[in-house]
C-alpha cells in the first residue's frame, strides 16, 4: 500500500477497489456484458443528440433539454463504467487519492445536473399542457438556458463542492480497500479512521436538498398535469396530453427509484452486495435505458428517425 507519514499515523495515498466479484469466470462474463451496456449507452445518447441537433421538428425546449439529459447520461456513466471495466480485468484495480477524489466529483456532479435536468422536464410538460398560450413565453430559449445554468453550476458545482470538502476532510490512515467497484461516499467513510462532521452534513444535507426540491418539482408538475388531463373532454385529447409525458414518467420512476434504495432506505435494510447491484443499475444501465425509453416511447423522436434516415436514403 503506498502511503507518507503525516505526525504520528501513516496516511493512505491510494485505494484498491474490490470490485463486483473476485470470481474469475463471473468477472469475464460481467466485463463482457457491461461492456456492451456501455457501448450502447454511449452509442444510444450520441445518436440522440445528433438527432435533435439535425432534425428542425426536435427544436423545441423539450428534446433541448432531453439533448442534455443525453449528453449528462454518457458523463455520467463514463465517471464509473471505464474504470469498472479495468477491475474485471485485473488482479488488484488500484485508483489513487487524488483520483478518487475526481471519481466521486464527477458522478455526484452529474447526478445533481441530472436531477435538475428531469425537473425542468417536467416543469415543461406542465407548462405545455396546462397554460398552452403562455408555453412559447414562459419556455422561451433564455428560460431554457437559465434552467441549465441551475442545473450545471447552481447544482452540479455546489454538491461536488460539498462532496469534495467533504472528501478532503477525511483521514484515513488504516485499510486502503473500498467496498465497492468506485469511489463512492458511504464506502470511502467506512475506512476512513476521522472526518469532520459538519463538512459531512453540509455534503449529506445538500445531496438530499437537491434530491428534495426536484422531487418536488417534478411531483406538483404532475399532480396539476393530471388534474388538466382528467378535465379535458376529448378521450383523444387525453391520450395525446398523457403520451407526451410516459417517457419523461418512466425515467423518472427509474432514475429516483434506484436512488431512494441508495440513499434513503437504512442502510441494514439491504446487503452490501445488493447496494453494488443497485449501483449498477443506476450507474450504468440507466443511462442506457435513457435513449431506449424516449426512442420507442415517444411519436416525435420517432418520427424524426424514420425522416432523417429517409432523407439519407435516398439523397
Amino acid at each position: 500500500m503506498d502511503s507518507l507519514v503525516e505526525g504520528n499515523h501513516t496516511a493512505v495515498t491510494e485505494f484498491i477497489l474490490l470490485g463486483l466479484t473476485q470470481d474469475p469466470v463471473l468477472r469475464v462474463i460481467l466485463f463482457i456484458i457491461i461492456l456492451g451496456i456501455y457501448l450502447v449507452t454511449v452509442l444510444g445518447n450520441l445518436c440522440t443528440i445528433l438527432l435533435i441537433r439535425v432534425s428542425t421538428q426536435l427544436h423545441h425546449p423539450m428534446y433541448f433539454f432531453l439533448g442534455h439529459l443525453a449528453f449528462v447520461d454518457i458523463l455520467y456513466s463514463s465517471s464509473v463504467t471505464p474504470n469498472m471495466l479495468v477491475n474485471f480485468l485485473v488482479d488488484k484495480n488500484t485508483i489513487s487519492y487524488h483520483g478518487c477524489a475526481i471519481q466521486l466529483c464527477t458522478f455526484v456532479f452529474f447526478g445533481a445536473a441530472e436531477c435538475f435536468l428531469l425537473a425542468a422536464m417536467a416543469y415543461d410538460r406542465f407548462m405545455a399542457i396546462c397554460n398552452p398560450l403562455l408555453y412559447s413565453t414562459k419556455m422561451s430559449t433564455q428560460v431554457c438556458v437559465q434552467f441549465l445554468v441551475v442545473a450545471y453550476i447552481c447544482a452540479g458545482c455546489l454538491n461536488a463542492s460539498s462532496f469534495s470538502l467533504s472528501f478532503f476532510s477525511l483521514v484515513f490512515c488504516g485499510s486502503n480497500r473500498i467496498n465497492h467497484f468506485f469511489c463512492d461516499f458511504a464506502p470511502l467513510l467506512e475506512v476512513a479512521c476521522s472526518e469532520d462532521s459538519v463538512l459531512i452534513l453540509l455534503s449529506t444535507l445538500t445531496a438530499g436538498s437537491i434530491l428534495v426540491v426536484t422531487v418536488i418539482v417534478i411531483a406538483i408538475s404532475y399532480i396539476y398535469i393530471l388534474i388538466t388531463i382528467l378535465k379535458m373532454r376529448s378521450t383523444e385529447g387525453r391520450h395525446k396530453a398523457f403520451s407526451t409525458c410516459t417517457s419523461h414518467l418512466t425515467a423518472v420512476t427509474l432514475f429516483y427509484g434506484t436512488a431512494l434504495f441508495i440513499y434513503v432506505m437504512p442502510k441494514s435494510s439491504f446487503s452490501t452486495d445488493q447496494n453494488k447491484v443497485i449501483s449498477v443499475f443506476y450507474m450504468v444501465v440507466i443511462p442506457m435505458l435513457n435513449p431506449l425509453i424516449y426512442s420507442l416511447r415517444n411519436n416525435e423522436i420517432k418520427g424524426a428517425l424514420r425522416r432523417e434516415l429517409g432523407r439519407k436514403m435516398f439523397s
